[in-house]
């Protein structure tokens, strides 16, 4: 398979990452972790990427408030309790291998807030109007 072409998730590691992030965040949302880095600070997990062995498990979080620094602060502070977090999974779900675990900062929002900034530009919008006639156009011509 030529790079840059990343295959689809199977069902099995869709379900997978799904039950891993219900597990995470109900461990967030009880405290479990006492990182002074993780504690006080609501964490929302946005997603879990399971790899195709199951073996590894990327979880994208986002602290509440979520400017840069709080973000790392908390990323520091899971990626330090990741043995512990990894052990408490392997209680709550059955798996053969309980996946190793990443976190990762979630920049989706950002990059969804940066696309709308871009398209409310007036250069932007002038470009995509004049889109949209030529699109009109050149349906009512055919």
């Amino acid at each position: 398979m030529p790079k840059g072409h990343a295959k689809a998730p199977s069902q099995r590691q869709l379900r997978v990452g799904e039950e891993l992030r219900h597990v995470i965040a109900g461990l967030l949302d009880r405290g479990e972790v006492h990182d002074p880095d993780v504690q006080g600070t609501p964490v929302t997990v946005t997603e879990v990427r399971a790899s195709p062995d199951l073996k590894n498990a990327s979880v994208y979080i986002m602290p509440l408030g979520g400017d840069a620094e709080t973000m790392q602060r908390v990323l520091k502070g899971l990626n330090r309790a990741r043995p512990f977090l990894r052990r408490l999974l392997a209680e709550k779900v059955r798996l053969r291998h309980t996946p190793r675990l990443d976190f990762k900062g979630d920049t989706t929002f950002d990059n969804a807030g940066h696309i709308d900034s871009l398209l409310r530009d007036p250069m932007v919008a002038r470009d995509l109007a004049v889109d949209d006639i030529a699109d009109r156009e050149s349906e009512d011509g055919a």
